[in-house]
């Protein structure tokens, strides 16, 4: 029998209402992945193998009972430690919050708990999401499981999410759940080799899910394909009235829906994403993708998206300010790390606590944040800014009059060493270059694995789509993950 961690989503929860294997047996297993590749990979900030256990011995029981199964039955899964967890530690990565346990769950969390998943336990990523690599977190650097051939230097999983894109790569979750602000469910995603998606801005509920830039935060789905991806995200999305910016919509059946068919759609190419210098693997990564969506029956269309370079700078703009906002209820009074000194009145309890709780590219970004919503430069910075927001959106929105989904490169390089480029913010900032224009849009986009580059490390295609269209996202990513055939997994090292 094939080894329960190399099973997905789909292939699990049949498995286990068919009775092939207990759901049990399933956590088990995981369980003692996680264990055993935890040291090396510190993918995880916490692991709850408990929690796995009792969800799978709810599942086992109500089968046994001959109940109905949820859609996540059996599944254990890693959840970002940026989701709010009743009782269990929730940090977003930074020692501010360290020792922090809800007395709440987040709505995405409780709707995959309620959908017959457990949980494995909480991963590591970015502190506050805030970073392209994983190495901003307070409790240490997940690290990749691929390698580069005959090199042993570790490997950045991609961030914010790479925790979860570390796990599931590495076989010790079948699937996790990701948040994506700029780019931090794709990245990650392409830098190891598995499927991730960026539903509709609302589709997915973020109460209960620790801010970095409200207007742009949305959780989503990582897992090993598609198919899986579209299971997790149904389970996951939903209206939620205690979120204001929920869609209050049906859930469409994605999964029923999938058709790998490309006839009569026209998948768009914007000439904007050909930049000077482009990786060569990525660029031959980006040619094989027009040629299998063209291959199931798409035509092929050149596009035009004329604001995309300001998209990164806009980016770095009204995240950092959103973050400022939302970063300053952590101040030492009501939770999390308080740091008063002797003698110390309030204003020094704030910046004590603040400098100690917050690491460096929270700082920074607070920082930006702070100078660009001050009174001397909120006309000149933001409000330009969210000017040029309104341009990029507008942008889409004229050029899906056109064609139905849009193929881009998901990153501008492979994954890179660890320290490699965390010492210019500049550079790492380049990496969501081709990420961020569908998140200050608000659309659903999708990476799915390409192939290899010359080093042998994973590169993925990047589809967006109309705003509310998944389906179509879900359908043009199902048609290049048949024709890509990637089946490549990182050699065991851990």
């Amino acid at each position: 029998m094939t080894n329960i961690t190399d099973l997905g989503i789909a292939a699990i929860r049949d498995g286990v209402a068919k009775g092939a294997f207990s759901a049990t047996e399933v956590a088990t297993a995981f369980n003692a992945a996680v264990e055993a590749a935890q040291p090396a990979l510190n993918a995880f900030i916490v692991t709850t193998p408990e929690k796995a256990l009792e969800a799978a011995a709810k599942v086992d029981a109500d089968r046994a009972a001959g109940k109905p199964l949820g859609p996540m039955a059996g599944v254990p899964i890693g959840m970002k430690d940026l989701f709010a967890t009743k009782g269990t530690q929730t940090t977003a990565a930074s020692k501010i919050l360290e020792g922090f346990k809800p007395q709440y769950e987040s709505t995405v969390s409780q709707k995959l708990w309620d959908a017959g998943a457990g949980m494995l336990g909480k991963l590591n990523l970015d502190q506050f999401a805030m970073g392209s690599s994983n190495e901003t977190s307070a409790f240490g650097n997940v690290i990749s499981p691929w390698r580069r051939p005959n090199d042993t230097a570790p490997l950045a999983p991609g961030g914010s999410s790479g925790g979860s894109s570390a796990a599931v790569a590495a076989r010790i979750a079948p699937a996790a759940t990701g948040t994506d602000t700029g780019g931090s469910i794709r990245q990650p995603a392409a830098f190891t080799g598995i499927s991730g998606i960026k539903p509709t801005y609302g589709r997915c509920s973020r109460w209960g899910v620790v801010a970095f830039a409200s207007s742009l935060d949305q959780a989503g789905a990582m897992a090993h394909d598609v198919t899986d991806c579209a299971i997790m995200l149904e389970a996951m999305a939903g209206f939620d009235p205690k979120d204001s910016t929920s869609l209050n919509l049906p859930v469409p059946e994605w999964t029923a829906g999938l058709n790998a068919d490309m006839r009569g759609k026209k998948v768009g190419i914007p000439r904007e994403y050909r930049l000077d210098g482009m990786d060569p693997d990525v660029a031959k990564s980006w040619d094989d993708g027009i040629a299998w969506l063209k291959d199931a029956g798409a035509e092929i269309v050149e596009i035009s998206l004329p604001h995309t370079k300001y998209a990164l700078p806009t980016y770095y703009i009204i995240a950092p300010a959103e973050a400022s906002s939302n970063l300053a209820r952590y101040d030492g009074v009501r939770y999390g790390l308080r740091d008063l000194p002797d003698g110390a009145g309030l204003q020094d309890m704030y910046a004590a606590t603040r400098a100690a709780g917050f690491g460096p590219e929270v700082k920074r970004r607070i920082m930006i944040g702070t100078y660009v919503l001050s009174a001397g430069f909120y006309d000149a910075y933001y409000t330009q800014a969210q000017k040029v927001r309104t341009l990029i959106a507008r942008d889409f929105t004229n050029a899906f009059m056109d064609v139905d989904v849009i193929l881009v490169p998901t990153a501008p390089s492979s994954a890179f060493a660890l320290g490699e480029k965390s010492a210019d913010p500049l550079e790492m900032y380049l990496n969501d270059v081709f990420s961020v224009p569908a998140s200050l849009a608000g659309l659903p986009a999708m990476s799915v694995p390409a192939g290899l580059d010359r080093n042998g490390l994973p590169l993925g295609l990047q589809v967006i789509g109309k705003a509310f269209d998944e389906q179509g996202v879900l359908n043009a990513s199902l048609a290049i993950e048949q024709r890509a055939q990637f089946s490549a997994r990182p050699e065991k090292w851990w």
